[in-house]
């Protein structure tokens, strides 16, 4: 078990430039078109037709980088490639071919293939499952081809029409007036068909504990990327024992879009994305606009820690016990749980947060309706018996410690697609046990994740995080003082 090195914090935030839709468009298109004219880069007359055309198709990539166009909205992008090579009556097979190549190449073969079998062990070959998986994959990375290649495609015939003749104010203004036609189509699109984002609560957090805490400790697990559906599925005889024992909650939705960073700041915020400002994977300024519940327990002389892989650091900083995230997939999470226990006996602190990472890596290598996602989440039930049986054995799971069992977000189709909120994605497993918690229920009213920091805050006796709006799941509280 090893920390996340410092090259590996710093090749993760690059890495997703790449991995993040928003990032990956512009950077895939430039490449794309330098690429296909290396041959005029140290040609003057080249940069005199290529900086202007560069500056007339910005726009039309600002408008792609701003509108995501997710699920059902993908149907628009493929219209705007259809209408720009009928108006245009241009057609550039060299970029197009390029672009498809070096895009199959990148997916399929470099990260499908060859960084996830460095990265997590994955099989040599896994190109012959992957490439069908970035076809139906849904989400807002890179790895969304529905997606990614008309507006790419878009982007490079404008360009080469621009690059192709000497320009002239016509040529300049016909992909201009195609940009603003590509734009007011996206805003309507977007007003009047993106309906499926979570209403957040925006009044702040009512429920304050003035009392006693119900918990001394409160030891929150994270399978990270588990679908509600396949956690049903799965046989999981501890979890299912544990959960009998405490409080379910059935109907558990995440935030949007339901990347981890994403997730796990409003876990442990209580606010929604638009307030605690992380929202993407790749954070370009680092930590949270609001308080967290480790804020909250620090200024209460009490201590939290979050055991993950170093993307959370982007968000929580020292706050996080980073673990190197490559690892053979069979691997990482017994590496998560070795630092939890050395974490526990080093710090002793009042809130541990453990994030298990493999089932959500086997939802992004291999698919979530492929039988080792399911056969993963057993394997994770059989690893988080012997981390709390390990906890029992030295005094860290008394009847003082209350426990929490949940998703940062599921995953849909694809690569173990999570971000706009496709099926499988937005509901999680919820589940807490053990001091303060009632026992035999199964809550189906409806939560959040950022009901997470003020329940916790709850059964801790602290205030919430300022800038929580979540609440508190009272429902599922026992109302017993720890001793």
């Amino acid at each position: 078990m090893k920390p996340a090195s410092k090259f590996e914090i710093v090749a993760a935030r690059a890495w997703n430039v790449l991995n993040e839709g928003k990032s990956f468009h512009p950077v895939f298109v430039l490449g794309t078109f330098l690429l296909l004219h290396a041959a005029g880069l140290t040609n003057g007359e080249f940069w005199s037709r290529a900086l202007p055309g560069i500056l007339l198709a910005a726009p039309l990539v600002l408008v792609f980088v701003y509108y995501d166009f997710p699920l059902r909205l993908r149907w628009a992008l493929w219209i705007f490639l259809a209408a720009f090579v009928f108006v245009f009556r241009f057609v550039d097979f060299g970029a197009v071919f390029l672009a498809l190549g070096l895009y199959v190449f990148f997916t399929v073969f470099f990260w499908g293939t060859f960084y996830y079998h460095l990265r997590t062990g994955a099989p040599r070959n896994n190109f012959v499952r992957f490439w069908r998986l970035v076809l139906e994959n849904p989400d807002s990375t890179s790895g969304n081809f529905l997606e990614q290649i008309p507006k790419a495609l878009t982007v490079l015939l404008a360009l080469e029409y621009l690059v192709a003749a000497p320009l002239t104010a016509g040529r300049a203004g016909l992909v201009l007036g195609f940009t603003a036609v590509v734009a007011i189509a996206g805003y309507f699109i977007h007003r009047l068909l993106f309906d499926w984002k979570p209403v957040y609560p925006v009044e702040p957090t009512r429920e304050l504990n003035r009392d006693a805490a119900l918990a001394r400790r409160v030891i929150v697990v994270v399978i990270d990327g588990c679908r509600l559906d396949r956690f049903h599925e799965a046989e999981k005889p501890y979890l299912e024992r544990m959960m009998q024992s405490g409080s379910v909650y059935e109907s558990v939705e995440t935030v949007y879009p339901a990347r981890t960073v994403v997730c796990f700041s409003s876990m442990f915020t209580g606010a929604a994305p638009e307030a605690h400002g992380i929202r993407s994977n790749l954070v370009l300024k680092f930590g949270l606009k609001v308080e967290s519940i480790f804020d909250v327990l620090r200024r209460a002389g009490k201590r939290g820690r979050i055991v993950g892989i170093a993307h959370l650091i982007d968000a929580f900083g020292d706050d996080v016990a980073s673990v190197t995230s490559v690892a053979h997939n069979d691997k990482i999470d017994g590496n998560l749980i070795a630092a939890a226990e050395r974490e526990l006996e080093e710090q002793d602190p009042d809130l541990l947060v453990l994030q298990l990472l493999a089932v959500d890596q086997n939802g992004h290598v291999r698919g979530t309706y492929y039988p080792e996602y399911v056969e993963r989440i057993e394997i994770t039930d059989q690893l988080i018996e012997g981390f709390m049986g390990w906890c029992g054995e030295r005094g860290y799971l008394d009847d003082e410690t209350a426990v929490i069992l949940m998703a940062d977000h599921g995953q849909g189709r694809g690569i173990g697609a999570h971000g706009h909120l496709s099926e499988g994605e937005r509901f999680v497993p919820f589940a807490m046990w053990g001091s303060g918690i009632a026992k035999g229920q199964t809550i189906k009213e409806p939560a959040s994740i950022m009901d997470l920091a003020p329940t916790i805050s709850y059964l801790l006796g602290v205030e919430p995080p300022k800038g929580s709006t979540g609440r508190v799941l009272m429902d599922a509280l026992a109302r017993e003082r720890a001793s």
